[in-house]
């Protein structure tokens, strides 16, 4: 009966990250040296309450694979430091952190403020890593005259703090809608319903 639950589990998993894959594929405001404005973290997030952080995260670091096989870009800087933390920040940590919702939403006595802080919290981390990324390895993209932290503040800034706030509505709506957990309306719903 455990390996039946753990094939589910894993089955469930490669769904979210193929939805997520899907998600981002769809037409949205783009940057023009990437990033864009998405709905695509939602399943990631989603599946971290479903399941826990840890399948979270497991879903999340496939996803950050998908995205480097899919679309990497290569540091302006061509160092081994300069790999290692686009790899690190751009990807790694900035998709599989996605997956650690759960973690952020336990500290929540009501479920709903959990779920939606946690999909905050999340997407700010991702927000964090992109900021980083920018300010210490993409700043020769800055405009003359301008300081990289701040050019890296106002790019990323530009399409994640849209994405934050649309991943956490559209969270905290599904999950007025369906229990993550159960994958059915939540009691509060079925008794207003009545």
């Amino acid at each position: 009966m455990q390996k039946t639950n753990k094939t589910r589990i894993l089955v469930e998993c490669a769904l979210m990250v193929a939805l997520t894959v899907v998600l981002d594929l769809i037409p949205m405001p783009s940057w023009p040296n990437g990033g864009s404005v998405t709905i695509a973290m939602v399943p990631i997030v989603f599946l971290s309450y479903r399941h826990g952080s840890r399948w979270g995260l497991l879903a999340g670091f496939a996803y950050s694979l998908v995205q480097m096989i899919t679309g990497f870009y290569a540091p302006p800087a061509p160092t081994l430091l300069s790999l290692a933390l686009t790899i690190l920040l751009d990807y790694v940590l900035a998709f599989t952190l996605l997956g650690a919702a759960n973690f952020f939403a336990g500290f929540f006595h009501k479920k709903i403020v959990g779920y939606t802080v946690g999909a905050l919290a999340v997407t700010f981390i991702r927000f964090c890593c992109s900021f980083l990324s920018g300010w210490l390895i993409w700043d020769s993209y800055a405009p003359e005259g301008q300081p990289a932290w701040f050019y890296s503040l106002t790019y990323n800034g530009g399409y994640m703090i849209p994405n934050m706030f649309i991943t956490a509505l559209l969270i905290c709506l599904l999950c007025l809608m369906i229990d993550p957990v159960t994958l059915r309306r939540p009691v509060s719903a079925v008794r207003k319903a009545n």
